[in-house]
């Protein structure tokens, strides 16, 4: 394969059913439609961790979660381990971003020549209070069922400036017929909330045509005590009524429907420029979000709606109109990118595999990993896709089990079934190949305890400045 540039084009917390091209009944994606149309479909792609920090450490770096030591919003990558961007700095590669990063700051080499509109994590500190895991009810979610509907707002904003950007980047001619393969991140916030879309998007998706949140019986509502200490976290669902959650879904989809557009700027923007026939390209989001699915909204369990997401190429060599099912991950962003530029690396020493070899392969047996080690959670959660199996292992509680090729939407629990015990006992021994996860769940509350003494304590925590969401200006 030549030599090619790779536009990478990333999102926030869009989930993987969120596109017209997986079928969903309601959301409209033209653009990624057509992308999904000219390359190759991942339908098994997930998260390293259901939460923003850690699973961009995770793709900048190409290691999960546990090696980046990145583990929750206040702990955030700041160039090691080093990222697909240094590999491509050392060996003459013009590297830039666009837009958000969530890494610790400009102070620290994070892997780019130039970072254009970067949006790092608030004043290089971030969400704290996520770090205060024994203490309950440290955020106030009433704002999230309040900042919805129609209207302007300032990640609208940024986003619209991220796509201007990236557009006049692809535009100018001093980045083109460079000696070497470029690579341009751009990463847009949409459609992470708040959940205040412009009115044009919010408009093709009428109230009285919503979908309703699935899995809403008392038997389908999550009932893991960790999960179950995650909704008391996170109560969203106790300030919305049955209409609010029309609103705030309709939302949802139109802002993955602004994204959509957004991608489609910036897809034409390359065409014009003349540099799509030698150009990678590849478009994926951090995590997902769950938008009322059983009564939860944000992300941070491992249910699908949370841990996967969409993730496709396109481009020279990759199969066109191609859907595969082999496990997918954020990691694999790490050697996808470095091959496509020729560029040699050190993939064989990280656990990713290049999309173009999944792309061209019928399908390979793997496993992926996900984490989560953040606000809400009174130990770690440690979730294994291994072939037709989900397995959830949670230090010091029970575990779960689903069979995921017939139990799609993770209903019932087979984790005491006497007759899948030999399956459970199997899901673990290859969750122990990829992680030990009683010493990264100490290691990790290690980390946070001394994290909390350099912020000054627990109360210092507690009483510092609430947000939800990270400013577009921190």
């Amino acid at each position: 394969m030549s030599k090619l540039n790779v536009l990478f084009l990333f999102s926030d917390e869009h989930r993987r059913d969120a596109l017209s091209c997986d079928g969903h009944p309601l959301v409209q994606t033209p653009n990624l439609d057509r992308l999904a149309q000219q390359g190759t479909r991942f339908l098994n792609a997930y998260t390293t961790s259901p939460i923003c920090v850690p699973a961009r450490a995770s793709m900048a770096s190409g290691e999960y979660v546990h090696k980046t030591r990145c583990w929750s919003n206040a702990q955030a990558y700041q160039g090691e381990p080093k990222s697909w961007g240094h590999q491509l700095q050392s060996q003459g590669h013009r590297v830039d971003s666009i837009g958000k990063l969530h890494y610790r700051g400009n102070e620290f080499e994070n892997g780019f020549d130039e970072e254009i509109l970067p949006m790092y994590i608030r004043n290089g500190v971030g969400w704290t209070k996520g770090l205060l895991r024994d203490h309950e009810g440290v955020l106030d979610c009433s704002s999230y069922a309040k900042e919805i509907g129609p209207g302007d707002d300032q990640y609208t904003q940024y986003d619209l400036g991220v796509t201007r950007n990236a557009c006049d980047w692809l535009q100018n001619k001093e980045n083109q017929g460079l000696d070497k393969p470029w690579t341009l991140f751009v990463s847009w916030l949409r459609p992470h909330y708040p959940l205040t879309c412009p009115q044009e998007f919010y408009d093709l998706y009428p109230l009285e045509q919503m979908d309703q949140p699935r899995f809403l019986s008392d038997d389908e509502r999550p009932s893991h005590p960790v999960l179950q200490a995650v909704r008391r976290n996170f109560d969203f669902e106790k300030h919305f009524t049955p209409e609010t959650k029309k609103v705030a879904r309709a939302s949802y989809y139109g802002l993955c429907s602004f994204l959509d557009y957004q991608v489609g700027q910036v897809l034409t923007a390359l065409e014009a420029s003349g540099q799509a026939g030698n150009t990678l390209i590849i478009y994926t989001s951090d995590h997902g979000d769950h938008n009322g699915d059983r009564g939860l909204w944000t992300k941070m369990t491992m249910y699908d709606e949370s841990s996967s997401i969409p993730m496709i190429i396109a481009g020279p060599g990759i199969p066109k109109q191609k859907t595969v099912t082999t496990l997918s991950s954020l990691i694999d962003i790490y050697p996808t990118i470095l091959e496509a530029t020729g560029a040699s690396h050190d993939s064989k020493e990280r656990p990713g595999i290049a999309l173009q070899t999944i792309a061209n392969s019928d399908h390979l047996d793997r496993d992926v990993l996900s984490e989560y080690h953040d606000g809400g959670s009174p130990t770690g959660m440690f979730m294994l896709r291994t072939g037709e199996w989900k397995y959830n292992y949670y230090p010091g509680y029970p575990s779960e089990l689903y069979h995921i090729v017939d139990d799609k939407d993770e209903l019932v629990n087979l984790a005491e079934s006497a007759e899948h015990q030999q399956v459970l006992t199997e899901c673990h021994q290859r969750l122990l190949e990829l992680v030990d996860p009683e010493t990264e769940n100490k290691q990790a509350f290690a980390d946070q305890a001394e994290a909390i003494e350099r912020l000054g304590g627990v109360e210092a925590i507690l009483n510092s400045d609430e947000f939800d969401c990270t400013p577009v200006r921190n």
